[in-house]
């Protein structure tokens, strides 16, 4: 089925924040924008800085671009946060990254729940500290009722295990006679996914200039409509957002089909 999106079309650019803020939302706004938070590091090498510096910095961007996407009527918005694979970085760094994650709701969640932000977290939550986890849990159950954008933290994630345990879930079903092989479609599979519930996401957005998706929701973002941008997480700003939805606006989603005076 072809998106019926409004495609973006403004005759005059807007001067201030706010006027392209409620230029876009005049507009299609994504459902669900995926963001892969990249480019800490090297944010901290710039200014001879420790690594852990820019995952500080990087963090703080979280919270405006969360405000943003809620204001604008997002309704996900998921951010990778830690990989499967980030664990063979230093130990150093990878429990100052295990920390983030108090700090950030310690200080962030009484606005979350103001703003009826719900929290929740996709990923294996065997290898992840406690104490990261109890913060975590704290917030997803603190906003469990809350009803406006869900802020999804994709925290020690990895879509090929995603996949994988998808693929043993539903084998599992037929090997207990739940259910037969040739039930297996699109429909069934993304069922067995952690994102099931939010939906694909519309818009992905990776930093940092690199142009890969590093085992980042591969079935998921099958249609996803790509942006890429230089610009270092640390320094991705609201107005980077809103250049990022608009580009998204003006795109023709077709959903492998024709568009509408290609068909005729």
């Amino acid at each position: 089925m072809l998106d019926k999106m409004k495609i973006w079309k403004s005759t005059k650019e807007p001067d201030t924040l706010d006027e392209r803020i409620e230029e876009c939302k005049s507009y299609k706004i994504p459902d669900h924008i995926a963001i892969i938070m990249d480019g800490n590091g090297r944010w901290a090498n710039k200014r001879a800085l420790p690594r852990i510096a820019g995952h500080h910095e990087g963090m703080k961007t979280v919270r405006p671009i969360t405000r943003l996407a809620n204001r604008l009527g997002v309704k996900a918005l998921t951010l990778y946060a830690f990989s499967t694979e980030n664990w063979i970085r230093p130990k150093m760094e990878v429990d100052y990254l295990m920390k983030l994650p108090e700090e950030f709701l310690g200080t962030f969640l009484p606005e979350l729940v103001e703003e009826n932000v719900q929290v929740q977290m996709m990923g294996e939550r065997s290898q992840i500290p406690k104490h990261t986890l109890k913060a975590v849990d704290k917030a997803i159950d603190a906003t469990k009722n809350n009803t406006g954008l869900v802020l999804n933290f994709a925290l020690n994630y990895g879509s090929r295990s995603e996949i994988l345990q998808a693929a043993k879930s539903f084998a599992v079903k037929v090997q207990n006679g739940e259910c037969s092989i040739d039930e297996l479609d699109d429909e069934q599979f993304s069922s067995l996914m952690m994102t099931h519930h939010l939906g694909d996401p519309d818009l992905m957005i990776r930093t940092s200039g690199e142009i890969r998706l590093s085992n980042f929701m591969l079935w998921q973002l099958a249609y996803a409509e790509f942006w890429f941008t230089d610009v270092l997480w640390p320094d991705f700003s609201e107005e980077h957002l809103i250049e990022a939805i608009e580009s998204y606006q003006k795109r023709s989603r077709r959903f492998g089909g024709l568009k509408s005076e290609e068909s005729q």
